[in-house]
């Protein structure tokens, strides 16, 4: 796409819950990626504080309201031959759907690049997502797309309760949530609804208990696809991706359970035709070894950012070059300098992320988390083991503690009750459960985490004890 001289990069707007710096850090890659090309940037970001908004960072400017009609001035005055909506989260991706409705790319003749109008909504719109999936045969928890209570509450009985509620456009899982019974399906699906950009919620099998993978890929305009990272999340489904400890890679995977979600991912983005990155996740079931797809983001994620700094693979910037026609194989590697990046990354060590809860300053607000993201920012450690990086891990989280360690609980009956509500402290109640003699079992049966992870936390445990320390 070389006859494209001038690039409109939408930002994410402002740091808020569900959205943190990490589109920030994505953005910013791309816009120096594009002018690596010589290709003109103009970014539209209404965040003045951000290193994305800084002078040197692309060519043109504009802070300005994320909102289609601001943006489609800018495009009347600035002309574009391209858009690159994938780099600013959901945001980017919603102004990019609503702009094409508007006319907007028609009128002034612009290339959507990254991921088609078509591929967003399929990717997007719950009801051609489930279809999607079933047209290449990749399975997906029973759901049905509603536009209304009514239809919400017809689809529920029809799946039988507890259902999950997702909402279409949004981020972070934003208006949605698990309804255990009818009244809480009417206030989650009435928000829900509220939110949504096209007035739909998907009304979902729930597949609490079920463990949970996601996948970073890549694909080119041709057709060559590789996997980046995988990732695992220690919180089992049920809990928001952005509010679960996240390891990379993914640590209790067979070979064969790898491969399948491996081949799964790559056929995915190939039906969706996203030319850049993709994140897809998926669930497995902890005994038959069955997988669900459950949602795919055709979009730069907060977990790319992530697999980037994990990996060394600078996702945004090799997705910024491919939008614009460039090959995986035409594009060096920046740690190498020598392979392709083609070639997919391999780690020998361990990264682990944990959410930062803003409930130290929001002292009465309700603790348990879920669907919805409540976090506003993350940590990311690296480590020779699990151990190390859980470690380093819990000591930035700037929340006075060294390292993992217990609440200090000793009733058992609340020790329990704190395990089996997902919150910001339960892998701390937890150590308070080992110590009180609780064994691994028994607190898989209360978190449904799985046992690899809560071995390793038992061996923490054993070992501060045997050494007479309190943790």
């Amino acid at each position: 796409m070389d006859e494209l001289d001038k690039i409109l990069i939408i930002g994410s707007g402002p740091i808020q819950i569900g959205q943190a710096a990490e589109f920030d850090y994505s953005g910013s890659q791309a816009c120096l990626s594009l002018r690596e090309e010589g290709k003109k940037v103009v970014l539209v970001n209404s965040n003045p504080a951000t290193i994305m908004t800084e002078p040197d960072i692309a060519d043109i400017i504009y802070i300005e309201p994320l909102i289609p009609e601001i943006v489609a001035k800018i495009i009347e005055k600035e002309r574009p031959e391209g858009i690159l909506p994938t780099m600013g989260g959901q945001t980017g991706l919603n102004i990019a759907s609503a702009l094409a409705v508007m006319g907007v790319f028609e009128e002034y003749n612009i290339t959507v690049l990254g991921t088609p109008i078509e591929t967003i909504k399929n990717g997007e719109d719950r009801n051609s997502f489930a279809n999607l999936m079933r047209k290449i045969n990749e399975p997906v928890p029973p759901n049905r797309a509603v536009n209304s209570f009514i239809e919400a509450k017809e689809a529920a009985e029809e799946i039988g309760y507890p259902v999950i509620v997702r909402p279409a456009y949004t981020l972070g899982g934003g208006g949605g949530g698990i309804a255990e019974n009818e009244d809480e399906l009417e206030r989650i699906t009435r928000h829900g609804l509220q939110l949504s950009m096209i007035n739909q919620v998907l009304i979902e099998q729930s597949l609490i208990g079920w463990y949970e993978f996601e996948y970073e890929v890549m694909r080119d305009s041709h057709d060559n696809c590789i996997t980046i990272c995988s990732m695992e999340n220690i919180d089992p489904m049920g809990i928001h991706t952005g509010e679960s400890i996240v390891v990379a890679p993914a640590q209790t995977l067979s070979d064969v359970d790898n491969q399948i979600l491996r081949n799964a991912a790559l056929k995915i983005i190939r039906a969706l035709g996203v030319e850049g990155g993709c994140n897809i996740q998926f669930a497995l079931h902890p005994e038959t070894r069955e997988y669900m797809v459950i949602e795919v983001n055709p979009r730069v994620s907060r977990s790319s950012a992530l697999a980037s700094k994990a990996t060394g693979y600078p996702i945004a910037r090799v997705a910024a070059k491919v939008a614009i026609g460039k090959t995986l194989d035409e594009i060096p590697n920046e740690v190498t300098k020598k392979t392709p990046s083609s070639f997919e990354p391999s780690i020998d060590y361990i990264v682990m992320k944990i959410p930062r809860w803003p409930f130290d300053k929001f002292r009465d607000i309700d603790r348990t988390i879920g669907t919805q993201m409540k976090a506003t920012g993350e940590v990311m450690s690296i480590g020779r083991t699990f151990e190390e990086a859980m470690q380093k891990a819990i000591n930035s989280l700037d929340i006075n503690r060294d390292g993992i360690g217990g609440m200090g609980e000793e009733d058992i009956d609340k020790i329990k009750e704190k395990i089996k509500t997902p919150n910001d402290e339960r892998i701390f109640y937890i150590v308070d459960g080992f110590r009180a003699g609780m064994t691994v079992e028994d607190i898989n049966k209360l978190s449904y985490i799985n046992p690899f992870f809560l071995e390793k936390i038992k061996g923490l445990v054993d070992v501060a004890e045997s050494m007479g320390i309190a943790i």
